[in-house]
């Protein structure tokens, strides 16, 4: 049981790590289209929502990783 917690945990902070490179990308890409050009703000637009997605996304993969956790140190206390 602790083994599938621990697989759990650790697929769970990869999650974590791919959602906050994925919106960091976004913010980087969404920043280089607001200083070059005001015309293509839907580009624009869209990269901040991919921002917000991820910024979510890596909220509720921390908040199951917290979970899982203290199901494990409730399961061994």
């Amino acid at each position: 049981m602790n083994a599938i917690l621990v697989i759990i945990i650790v697929i769970l902070a990869i999650l974590v790590v791919v959602s906050l490179v994925r919106g960091i990308i976004a913010f980087l890409q969404s920043t280089k289209l607001d200083l070059e050009s005001e015309e293509d703000d839907a580009r624009a637009g869209r990269m901040q929502e991919v921002q917000n997605k991820m910024m979510f996304n890596r909220i509720k993969y921390q908040a199951l990783a917290v979970l899982v956790i203290a199901v494990l140190l409730a399961v061994n206390s």
